[in-house]
């Protein structure tokens, strides 16, 4: 027998009490001076880690004269969609924006900080907040419904047990994931490198984004109730915001009428996403590399551009291309905003890229595809055994947060 079922098996052999979230936690009310921040305790919702352990990796950002507080063993949970599986657990005081919820525990000595944030993290919490989010076009979770999930409040003691159960996971994680931002690192080394041209014409041309193709917008006059259901398929933003080579497993149920004008997403298409909390994230690229389905479409938060003469341009070069820095560098020129930054269109298609000839983008594209598979391939090395930990984290902690309801 296990540590974990022997300490359930004399603790709470009958099962545990299960509590509304509310019973034990509430929302944070106190604000702060946004003057008062810094780098590393302004909180925004582009910053909160995904779903495991760490630290944060914020850059200051508040545009408004106070933000909600939050204190050590507080949970921040992204509220906004496609941040909704955003959460951490803070290991120091500071200020979040107000796209995260700011979640404190009444009694510590009932439910520990760790243990709530494996329950917060699990995907049973995940399905009941996204169930209970509200708003057609960035749907936000309700947070009165919040507090209405029910949640096992086991014994202190077999809570710290389950957290140094999963900590465990997210160490070895943790140290994976160093050495793949290692290999990244690597990575944009060496594409930066290939990416900097000095030639001067007829060598290299520079030409504007608007000569290269036609701007189109993603779903436009959707409500709530027109997703996750139809016969038609959509890109979500994340899938654009992580991947420079578009995942086109990855995709949204959506109901399109046979009369609505829609834009479809085609082969070659250069997806980029329209806005964000950070500046410097906004126009994050993602090309189409694959041949998607007919009936594929493209998020609302994003915008697409098709090329007009697909001949003289190769799709890997273009998907390095898109990341590089000094592409990304040109970003602010074209968006601007206030709480949350939005590309001008207008402004985005007189930004400018490098295109050498075609058989030079073409070793260029291999070069770099090759990097991209070693930091980013999940069939081999790194990424499919970190892949693999975080599968077997998410088994365990889901297994370990399932307990038998105690009968009154």
């Amino acid at each position: 027998m296990s540590q974990i079922e022997e300490l359930v098996e004399r603790l709470c052999p009958d099962g545990v009490t299960h509590v509304s979230l509310g019973n034990v936690v509430a929302y944070s009310t106190t604000t702060i001076d946004a003057s008062e921040l810094t780098e590393t305790t302004f909180v925004g919702v582009d910053n909160l880690l995904p779903n495991k352990a760490g630290k944060t990796t914020a850059r200051h950002g508040p545009n408004t004269a106070r933000v909600t507080q939050f204190q050590e063993g507080d949970v921040l949970l992204g509220n906004i969609r496609p941040y909704l599986r955003k959460i951490w657990l803070a290991d120091h005081s500071g200020g979040c924006s107000g796209d995260v919820l700011c979640i404190r525990i009444h009694d510590t000595s009932e439910i520990s900080p760790g243990f709530l944030f494996q329950v917060l993290g699990s995907e049973s919490f995940f399905r009941f907040f996204t169930k209970h989010s509200r708003g057609a076009k960035m749907p936000r979770g309700d947070k009165k419904e919040v507090l209405k999930y029910v949640l096992p409040v086991p014994p202190l003691e077999v809570q710290h047990e389950i957290v140094k159960i999963l900590d465990t996971f997210t160490d070895l994680e943790a140290e994976l994931e160093a050495e793949l931002e290692a290999r990244r690192a690597q990575y944009e080394y060496y594409r930066d490198q290939l990416l900097s041209f000095n030639e001067t014409p007829p060598q290299i041309r520079w030409v504007t984004l608007n000569d290269t193709g036609i701007f189109y917008s993603g779903l436009t006059g959707k409500t709530k109730s027109d997703f996750d259901r139809g016969e038609s398929l959509f890109i979500p933003y994340m899938n654009v915001f992580q991947n420079p080579t578009t995942d086109l497993t990855d995709t949204r149920h959506v109901s399109i009428g046979p009369d609505e004008r829609q834009n479809r997403v085609q082969h070659g298409d250069i997806l980029f996403t329209l806005s964000s909390e950070n500046l410097n994230e906004c126009a994050t690229s993602s090309v189409i590399r694959g041949q998607p389905e007919a009936n594929l479409f493209l998020n609302s938060f994003c915008f697409g551009l098709r090329p007009s003469h697909t001949d003289g341009l190769d799709l890997p070069y273009l998907s390095h291309v898109f990341r590089s820095r000094a592409f990304r560098k040109e970003i602010p020129k074209a968006a601007a905003g206030v709480t949350r930054f939005n590309v001008s269109r207008t402004r985005f298609g007189k930004l400018m890229i490098p295109i050498p000839p075609l058989d030079r983008q073409r070793a260029i594209g291999r070069t770099l595809d090759s990097f991209d598979t070693l930091v980013n391939g999940l069939t081999s090395g790194l990424p499919a055994e970190l892949n693999a930990r975080r599968q077997q984290y998410e088994y365990y902690r889901d297994k370990l947060l399932t307990f038998k309801e105690l009968k009154s």
